[in-house]
């Protein structure tokens, strides 16, 4: 079974709410399993739109990915995110 990934690119306008999303975003991605592969660090945009972080977060599963983003944890982190940042984030299914 191929691992999936969550692929995020986010800019954060409002510090203070965002830090309200890190407060609690970790226990909805514990509970799943998540595995933080890249979190914020250098990034260089070498085609596309530019945005401030980059986040790939990896799963054992497309199903597990899934149930991240739709479980009541992870909910309650997005409202807590809403307002704080402009973001697109993606979910794919990664290679065998």
């Amino acid at each position: 079974m191929p691992k999936a990934y969550w692929i995020a690119q986010v800019t954060v306008t409002d510090p203070d709410r965002y830090a309200g999303y890190q407060a609690v975003a970790p226990a909805a991605f514990q509970k799943h399993g998540a595995r933080f592969l890249a979190r914020g660090g250098r990034t260089e945009t070498v085609e596309g739109l530019q945005w401030a972080r980059h986040v790939v977060i990896e799963f054992d599963s497309m199903e597990q990915a899934l149930a991240c983003y739709h479980s009541d944890d992870y909910t309650a982190a997005r409202e807590r995110r809403d307002g704080a940042c402009e973001a697109q984030i993606f979910i794919t299914e990664g290679t065998d």
